[in-house]
């Protein structure tokens, strides 16, 4: 069974990021097709797919189509029991759905305020107190994961679809200079040094914008190294 993922512009879409790493980084076969987020081609580029409007969608070899990134974490984890979407061991696997839910619903500020774009980093970015409470509750949910002693430098040790769909707080994080602890900053290395996520960045990064989207009166450096 080969999937078809349609995607938004790799350097911004969020929503995105989470659905194409789903399938890439557990060797699930599928095709990507980029969507015109930014170009105003969407609707026409997923009308094929309807019901779907938005981005990121897969449709499947049997004609089922997707277009909810957390429907599509289920879909592909029952579909696929062999892949190890989810941690196999059972209290392990209820934290990862119920944190990778409360990511998939909330999280609002950092979404608004801190969008993600994987250029460079920006300099003396200064968080609201909606953004810190985001941050803080991630560092929460963070320590619950590091109680469950698991081999690995992933949040339930192996990767799963929990990392998935936190990459891209991570890469809010980086591209803002956001601050963390230091046990969340070595996560936030550990998503930035992984290959298919470097991978994502650089496809992203080949394309130039004009204007770039999301701008803020600020100065920018470099997107930061990853040391792990």
């Amino acid at each position: 069974m080969t999937y078809d993922l349609y995607i938004g512009d790799k350097a911004f879409s969020s929503w995105s990021l989470r659905g194409w790493l789903m399938l890439e980084h557990f060797g699930l076969p599928y095709r990507a097709h980029a969507v015109g987020l930014y170009d105003g081609t969407m609707a026409a580029d997923l009308a094929a797919l309807s019901p779907a409007r938005t981005v990121p969608a897969l449709l499947c070899e049997d004609g089922a189509v997707l277009f909810d990134s957390m429907a599509m974490a289920e879909e592909l984890a029952t579909r696929h029991p062999e892949a190890q979407l989810w941690p196999a061991e059972p209290k392990a696997r209820a934290l990862a759905r119920s944190i990778t839910a409360e990511m998939h619903a909330g999280f609002s500020a950092l979404r608004n305020e801190c969008p993600m774009q994987l250029f460079h980093q920006w300099v003396g970015f200064e968080p609201t107190a909606e953004v810190r409470k985001d941050l803080a509750r991630f560092e929460v949910l963070f320590s619950h994961t590091r109680q469950i002693k698991l081999e690995g430098p992933w949040l339930f040790g192996a990767y799963s679809l929990a990392d998935a769909f936190y990459a891209p707080l991570m890469a809010r994080i980086a591209g803002y200079a956001l601050p963390v602890c230091a046990d969340v900053s070595t996560y936030v290395a550990t998503t930035l040094a992984d290959s298919a996520f470097q991978q994502w960045r650089s496809e992203g990064i080949a394309k130039t914008y004009e204007p770039f989207p999301y701008p803020q009166p600020l100065k920018k450096t470099e997107w930061p190294t990853a040391h792990v």
